[in-house]
């Protein structure tokens, strides 16, 4: 079967991916033989369907744990909150840099060699692997819980692997779910090379957020929990909201999703927020203006609005164009499918804000994969071509990625809205 040959193909290409330096030429080539795979295995049987995308999926993901963690350092900060929380110690309290945590520092984590690429210097002397280590971490509670409970669950020495193992069974099981919900639209999500090198061989904690919002849109009893869960683990699934409330909602269903969904924010902060002495936001404030989302605008945020407005307009427009999908799909949303609309608004989001970082699409992906919208992946791509290339290559590279994007979702759009008038 040609599509299974190009799987193979696929799964060599990620393994040379997450082995060597990020390149962006081995993400598109990786992207390339997807959108490759996802075109052959078109009118395949739904049978021999379901078969090669859970078993390429579940392979595919496995590629991931090759090596360790290539182009992030996310993962040893969950392996020190974890390690700090099984301490007795809550984490937004200290920094890893904090000498008061000196004696849970190893050689992994601190390495005595300073001089190997991709440390960090600490202000007393030594470096450690863990990104921005002067300032406490920016995860919530639900991200924090999962990070001690793989502390717990990884054998000693085990280093990353409990992160990356716990990455490929998240993924594994929003695959599956995805499979339950429809066999054919689910390999946008098992083959996409996001998975393994994001959630997988990263270990971002995103996988988790997907998790849940997959859960969360397919079932209607606990929905509005399950979203919660979600935002308590990264913030992002808050533009899955609007589709949960798709289609005229009435006020008790509303009371009802925001309802749960903040009493479970509520629950999962409360023993942080007693027994923190500072404050459970950790360096989300100081994150979000290093990051260019504050109305400074600047960076390589806003891009495609900056295109066509002062830089100074562009966070603006982005709030009231995210507003107004938000509304367009509340008020005329599927409430049938509501992923539909949570697609439309996150994706929305990714567009308008034009992040910098890849995995923050595994979201898109799995929205992409329940709604069928395969025009969606691009954002995704864009995601990836956008970080692998860095702010050091200028905002050029971002932008075109995000536009073409941009493009393909409008275009499919009009394509849709045409079919529909005939």
């Amino acid at each position: 079967m040609k599509a299974a040959g190009v799987l193979v193909l696929l799964a060599a290409v990620v393994v040379a991916t997450v082995a060597g330096a990020p390149r962006l030429g081995w993400y598109l080539a990786a992207w390339a033989l997807f959108g490759l795979a996802l075109w052959l295995a078109r009118g395949l049987p739904v049978r021999r369907m379901r078969l090669l995308v859970v078993g390429g999926g579940v392979v595919l993901a496995a590629t991931g744990l090759v090596a360790p963690p290539n182009s992030s350092t996310d993962s040893f900060r969950y392996a020190w909150d974890g390690r700090v929380q099984a301490a007795a110690i809550p984490p937004y309290d200290h920094p890893p840099a904090d000498p008061a945590l000196a004696p849970l520092r190893d050689a992994w984590l601190f390495p005595a060699a300073c001089s190997k690429p991709g440390l960090y210097p600490l202000p007393d002397g030594g470096c450690t692997r863990i990104n921005r280590p002067t300032v406490p971490t920016i995860y919530p509670p639900v991200a924090e819980a999962y990070f001690l409970l793989v502390h717990r669950l990884s054998p000693g020495g085990a280093r990353h692997k409990g992160l990356q193992a716990g990455g490929w069974l998240l993924a594994v099981a929003v695959l599956l779910l995805l499979v339950r919900h429809d066999p054919r639209t689910a390999a946008c999500w098992a083959w996409c090379p996001a998975v393994p090198i994001e959630a997988v061989n990263n270990a971002h904690v995103d996988a988790l957020a997907v998790l849940l919002v997959v859960l969360a849109l397919t079932v209607r009893r606990g929905r509005g929990a399950l979203l919660g869960a979600a935002i308590a683990t990264k913030f992002l699934p808050v533009t899955v909201l609007p589709g949960a409330l798709a289609g005229r909602p009435s006020w008790r269903r509303v009371l009802t999703v925001l309802g749960q969904a903040a009493v479970v924010i509520a629950l999962a902060y409360l023993p942080y927020l007693l027994l923190s002495a500072g404050s459970v936001a950790g360096y989300l404030p100081g994150y979000l203006r290093e990051e260019s989302y504050d109305s400074a605008g600047g960076g390589n945020r806003y891009l495609l609005l900056r295109v066509v407005l002062p830089d100074a307009w562009a966070p603006y427009a982005a709030i009231v164009l995210l507003g107004l999908s938000a509304l367009f799909v509340i008020r005329y949303g599927d409430a049938d499918r509501p992923w539909d609309g949570a697609l439309l608004v996150t994706g929305s989001m990714f567009l308008l804000l034009t992040p910098g970082y890849s995995w923050y699409a595994l979201l898109v992906v799995a929205l992409a994969a329940m709604a069928g919208r395969w025009e969606w992946l691009g954002v995704a791509l864009a995601g990836a071509v956008a970080y692998v290339t860095g702010p050091t290559a200028g905002a050029l590279p971002a932008t075109i990625a995000y536009g073409v994007a941009a493009l393909a979702v409008l275009t499919a759009r009009r394509t849709h809205d045409l079919e529909a008038v005939r």
